[in-house]
Order: structure tokens, then sequence, then C-alpha cells
């Protein structure tokens, strides 16, 4: 009999065409190697140009999907996507405690989607607090673009020097590492992300390449860190091995329908 592999909890709305959201987390999971489990947060009624619609998951449905998957099948690391409203952020939080996911135990790893891909607010105010307030102090990883840090915390980052000052205000909210991403830093020749727990910052550095097709790319890349923390990675270890990831999954996108199509991890399948 085969052995059960590790297995990741995403917590995330659904995305219609297939390129982020809940289908490029078990996309990535798969190709990483790990079992997937899902708690859907939303519906969104989505293709390649972008959001029509989306129809939220009842709140107390979200957290019951968390408890019947970690209670029965167990997890080793979580991780969220969009989670849509300050009503499900706040029916979350006891589930999270109740099976141990995040404060020091299971590793979770909060994506704080807050932003579309043109910067624009998804999230409502009161979700922002609530993400800062409730998720931030529990999660063991957070990694925010820049547009999510500026709306977290308000800071406009331009260069490096901004990418450590938003790493420390984040940090400051209680996660136990931040990860600042630097891919919308677009006078940076490079995409630096920067790791930070608190004492030591710890730079990734990747190519930067001249390519429109990034639909999914903080999802594949928070979801690939979840897969070697599942593993048992610690969080630099599982960091660099997401940075990786990214790289080559973006290196691999490829176009869908008339607008951004999606990174891909579908590289890793040819290896």
């Amino acid at each position: 009999m085969t052995e059960t592999p590790p297995r990741v909890l995403t917590i995330a709305g659904s995305d219609s065409g297939g390129g982020a959201g809940i289908q490029a987390d078990l996309r990535t999971l798969f190709a990483c190697g790990v079992h997937g489990c899902v708690a859907l947060t939303a519906v969104t009624v989505q293709n390649s140009l972008g959001v029509t619609g989306v129809a939220e998951i009842p709140a107390e449905t979200v957290a019951a999907q968390i408890i019947s998957v970690a209670e029965d099948i167990g997890v080793q690391a979580a991780k969220t996507g969009m989670l849509a409203s300050a009503a499900i952020i706040e029916a979350i939080t006891p589930a999270l405690d109740r099976v141990g996911i995040g404060s020091g135990k299971t590793p979770f790893v909060v994506d704080p989607v807050s932003a579309s891909m043109h910067g624009n607010q998804l999230l409502a105010d009161n979700a922002l607090d609530a993400l800062r307030g409730l998720l931030f102090p529990r999660a063991t990883l957070v990694t925010p673009n820049l547009d999510e840090v500026r709306l977290i915390t308000g800071i406009e980052v331009k260069d490096r020097a901004d990418q450590r000052v938003a790493a420390e205000a984040l940090h400051s909210l209680g996660p136990r590492w931040v990860l600042v991403k630097g891919g919308h830093m677009w006078d940076d020749p490079e995409c630096l992300d920067l790791l930070y727990d608190g004492r030591e910052f710890i730079e990734l550095s990747g190519p930067r390449y001249e390519i429109e097709h990034t639909h999914g790319s903080g999802d594949t890349l928070a979801s690939s860190i979840s897969s070697a923390l599942a593993r048992g990675a610690s969080v630099p270890e599982a960091v660099k091995f997401g940075k990786d990831f990214i790289v080559k999954s973006v290196a691999a996108a490829y176009p869908l329908g008339a607008g951004v199509g999606p990174v891909s991890p579908l590289w890793r399948l040819d290896r």
C-alpha cells in the first residue's frame, strides 16, 4: 500500500478560469507531491479578462470545512487565499485554533489576497482589520505583494529601502515571518523578495521576465512554500524552495483566453 503523502489545506476562493485561487493551489500542490484539501470561501465568475461576479460561501460552512478535514484527514500545513469578508475571517479563527493551525503549531501561511492585479482593493476595510488583528498574529508566514502591503500598512514601497520598512511594519502585526514580494517593484531589474523574522533580513533574488501572463503567481508561490513546510522544511528553506518554484512557473506561463494567462507549475511534470 502506498504511503499517504503530506497534506496541505487551502482556504481560498474558486477561479472558474482555472488560473488562480483554489485551482492554482491544487495544481501546485499536486506538482509538489502533496495532497491538497480545500475549504472553499467563495465562487467567482471569472475568466482571463477579470472577475464579473462573486458568491460567498456561508461563513459557518467555511469554518466547518476546516474542522471536518483537519479532524479526520489531518494536515501538515495550511494556507489562505481569498477570504472574501470579515465574517469569514471571524468564523475561521476559532476553527483554526480548535484544530491547531497557526500560532506556532501546524504551519500557517497567510497570503493576504486583498488587491486585484490592477491594485484595486478587494476586501472591505473591516475585513482588512480582521486580517490584521486575527490572522496575522496566528501566521507562521505572511506573503503580501506590494499593493497588499499598501492596503495593510499604508506604506508605498518604491525601492528596497521601503521594502525593509514594510517588512518591519508587517512583522509588528504578529506573524513569525514576513515575505514582502518585490514583483511589482517595476524599476528594479530583479524580482527581489525579502524575508524577515524580526531580526534578520534574507534577500531572495530572481530574474524579472518580460511576460504578461502572471495570473495565479501569488497562489502558486504560497502553495509551493506550504508544500515544503508540510514536509518539515524550516521557513527559510521553504521560502527558498517556493522562490525557485515560482521563477520556473513564471518562465513556463502560457496564454489563455483573450486576457492574462496563468503561471504554470506544469514544468515540474516534465522532470
